[in-house]
């Protein structure tokens, strides 16, 4: 495009403007748009956002062909039967067919949004004042160093990046939905020597060796794949608790257990302090580490080590919003919490813009696709009532997060909604609580699942459920229901009375065996 003006930009205003083509930003852009209003998107990342290309989806891909090994394992001497040669993951193979569903997104997209007449830029944006942004050449993005999508699907970002070089955008309202990305470390060799979780699902190679750094979702989710690919997984986190507090600690004991037997080595109270590359020609990487016991004796300096091929970022992330300018445009916001918002999730100092998904997260929403995508519709409901003359701010509508469940993808996966029982306790609610190991019921013996177990935490009178978790086969399925009936504040009695009428044998039946 040329450019047109003195001051050699092109300029654009619209009703709309949303950072991000994420679950949230998607949600949020066709709504808007399908109301007659003028929206654009901007994304400095191929379109289509964490989940569809760099999270849940691809993951759930990998997860397959881990329960594929997973099953053959756990069936061996239980009518199947194992040659010399077994079975093993081919890791290119299996990176192939991930990326046939990786690949259409950002080009699918795209075309969706054109054919919904929502202009779409290529860029990083970056505000200049309280109702205007500019669009930043930024061509090779390489915020978290990544590979990702190293096909065909770049090309179109890439010229769309020189078309929208130095563009101002002008709108009456902003949805900010840019996501999350890892958080920094602080340690030396972080940049030169971390991969992030974004890099480990576009692997073309699986190493032997991998270190994963912290004791979350990510770590486990990536570390069982990695070994039910042939690699030797270590988890280093530096509390003496994993997956605290968002799971129950009695559950986790039964997968910290089963990942063990997997060969997954999980190393508690290990802090890691440094990486560097071995000075040799094996390529290894050593990866140092202090224990908190050394604190608590008074010794600073003692170091352990690890050497390894690979070292993968698990350690958490935060919003991705530093490099938006957000002072230049009066909105107020925390690095490690994203942007502040009101209980509808509107900026508290800026009332023009809103946001959405991981970009923030003060009202208690947890970081997950389908809460992003409720949070767009509330932001699209919200946004809307502004607009339309008819209705007052009485028509804005709040989000409410009670009865979202949360799953870790490992094997067995794990799995909660609704309150912790230690949680519980700290509030001074009065509860009862049901928890059993159910190895031995039919539903895991049947395909040799010997880690498998549930809590569910009632009132005190037990007519309602407050808290509902899950170790096993198809949990994150069953959860679904616990988390309906939280939502929904079913009374015990009504859900115990369906469930005796689910299918049967299913998980879901066991239900009726856990109220």
């Amino acid at each position: 495009m040329n450019k047109n003006d003195d001051n050699h930009v092109n300029n654009s205003k619209f009703d709309l403007v949303i950072i991000g083509t994420g679950a949230a930003a998607s949600t949020v852009a066709h709504e808007c748009a399908s109301q007659g209003w003028k929206v654009t998107l901007i994304d400095s990342r191929p379109f289509g956002g964490t989940c569809a290309l760099r999270g849940c989806d691809p993951k759930k891909v990998l997860v397959a062909a881990e329960e594929t090994m997973d099953w053959n394992t756990r069936m061996k001497g239980k009518g199947i039967s194992h040659d010399a040669n077994g079975i093993h993951i081919d890791w290119p193979e299996l990176m192939k067919f991930k990326r046939t569903f990786t690949r259409p997104v950002p080009k699918n997209r795209e075309e969706a949004f054109a054919k919904a007449g929502i202009k779409p830029f290529h860029g990083t944006a970056q505000f200049i004042e309280k109702s205007k942004l500019m669009i930043i050449d930024s061509n090779t993005y390489d915020e978290e160093k990544l590979t990702t999508i190293n096909s065909a699907t770049t090309t179109t970002a890439i010229q769309g990046n020189k078309d929208v070089e130095d563009w101002i955008i002008e709108g009456k309202y902003f949805v900010i939905a840019t996501g999350a990305k890892p958080r920094p470390l602080g340690i030396e060799g972080e940049e030169k020597y971390v991969t992030t979780s974004d890099q480990f699902l576009e692997l073309d190679q699986i190493p032997k060796e991998i270190v994963f750094i912290g004791g979350g979702y990510i770590s486990f989710e990536l570390a069982h794949i990695a070994a039910h690919a042939g690699c030797k997984a270590t988890i280093l986190h530096r509390s003496n608790k994993v997956l605290y507090p968002h799971f129950d600690p009695d559950l986790v004991k039964g997968l910290i257990v089963k990942s063990r037997e997997l060969g997954i080595d999980i190393l508690l109270g290990k802090e890691v302090t440094k990486i560097s590359k071995k000075e040799d020609t094996s390529n290894k990487l050593i990866v140092y580490s202090k224990s908190s016991a050394d604190y608590d004796v008074g010794v600073e300096n003692r170091l352990s080590s690890i050497e390894t091929d690979m070292v993968v970022h698990g350690a958490g992330r935060i919003p991705n919003i530093d490099n938006l300018n957000l002072s230049a445009a009066d909105i107020e916001y925390d690095n490690r919490h994203g942007i502040k918002v009101n209980e509808y999730l509107q900026s508290i100092s800026n009332p023009n813009v809103y946001a959405a998904g991981d970009a923030t997260l003060n009202l208690g929403g947890s970081p997950l696709t389908p809460v992003a995508i409720y949070e767009g519709q509330i932001v699209s409901h919200n946004l809307l009532s502004n607009g339309d003359k008819n209705n007052s701010s009485s028509s804005k509508i709040k989000p409410n997060y009670s009865g979202i469940p949360s799953v870790i993808f490992t094997i067995p996966t794990l799995c909660s909604v609704g309150i912790q029982e230690l949680e519980a306790k700290e509030k001074g609610i009065r509860l009862k609580v049901k928890h059993q190991y159910t190895s031995s019921w039919f539903s895991s013996r049947r395909i040799g699942e010997n880690h498998s177990s549930f809590k569910i935490l009632l009132d005190e009178n037990e007519n309602t459920i407050l808290g509902a978790h899950l170790l096993g086969h198809s949990s994150e399925e069953v959860i679904n229901i616990f988390a309906l009936a939280i939502r929904l504040n079913i009374p015990l009695r009504k859900l115990k009375e369906s469930a005796t009428l689910f299918a049967y044998p299913t998980n879901a039946s066991d239900i009726v065996s856990m109220l």
